[in-house]
């Protein structure tokens, strides 16, 4: 008998590739809430999130949020923290799932295919995501803990960029995939090592490099935040400021708290 086909993966990029936005802000409004960040904080992330929706990925901005999400969890409990992430998911992120990319996650899975969300958010958030999402698995930034606490350092490298490639060509050894026959979907020019390693590449909702990349290259492109871009320019310019008078009611509501105290 013929050796079986190696089995096929898919990869998917989380952030504005399955939800719209970046997850670390979510996760930082609901850490806000339960008195885990300062305003100060949530207005950092916030300003970060609206560059990262008007212009896609910042290597300064992400190695920003990471270190501030470290010293966030430092001393907290790994229980902790997947329970505030088990309640954003279901108040937010799962109502921001673009349905395109929920097509595309179900047809892989359909079709007997791995699907793996591979994200630079924790490992926790990720697993979590791809739980509720019925997928294979998920590759993320794994922060160091002992005894169930975070220490507030990482283990090996954030997962963005080349690590991503990486991981990938681990989990390929270890899964006996043929990366030519797998499938990758990514968003921006960080996703280039990955969207590279494979024989499928796709660019979902492309920041503009990715898209004139995905165009030389011939990669197909999906556009799942809409037909015109005027339209995602008003969205942008309308979840900025919406954004901004979140933030400033949450610190008019924190002083009045305090002078009230």
């Amino acid at each position: 008998m013929p050796d079986p086909a190696p089995p096929v993966a898919a990869f998917f990029d989380l952030d504005n590739t399955i939800i719209r936005g970046a997850s670390a802000f979510h996760l930082a409004v609901g850490l806000r809430r339960r008195g885990f960040v300062s305003i100060r904080d949530i207005a950092q992330v916030a300003r970060q999130h609206l560059r990262y929706l008007a212009f896609g990925e910042n290597l300064k901005d992400i190695a920003d949020i990471r270190s501030r999400a470290l010293s966030v969890v430092a001393g907290r409990s790994v229980a902790d923290i997947t329970s505030i992430g088990e309640e954003v998911w279901d108040e937010v992120l799962s109502l921001r799932i673009f349905p395109g990319a929920q097509a595309l996650l179900s047809d892989h899975l359909a079709r007997g295919h791995q699907v793996w969300i591979i994200t630079a958010s924790p490992i926790e958030i990720g697993r979590l995501i791809g739980s509720r999402l019925g997928v294979t698995g998920a590759l993320g930034t794994v922060a160091e803990h002992k005894d169930g606490i975070y220490t507030g350092r990482l283990i090996g490298d954030l997962m963005h960029g080349a690590a991503k490639a990486r991981a990938v060509d681990e989990l390929a050894r270890t899964e006996g995939l043929d990366l030519e026959d797998c499938y990758a979907y990514g968003d921006s020019t960080n996703d280039l090592p990955i969207l590279s390693a494979v024989g499928h590449p796709f660019a979902i909702n492309p920041d503009v490099r990715l898209r004139r990349h995905a165009a030389e290259h011939g990669w197909p492109v999906h556009e799942f935040r809409g037909r015109r871009r005027t339209a995602a320019r008003r969205g942008v310019q309308t979840a900025s400021v919406a954004g901004f008078l979140w933030v400033a009611r949450l610190a008019f509501r924190t002083v009045q708290r305090r002078l009230g105290g």
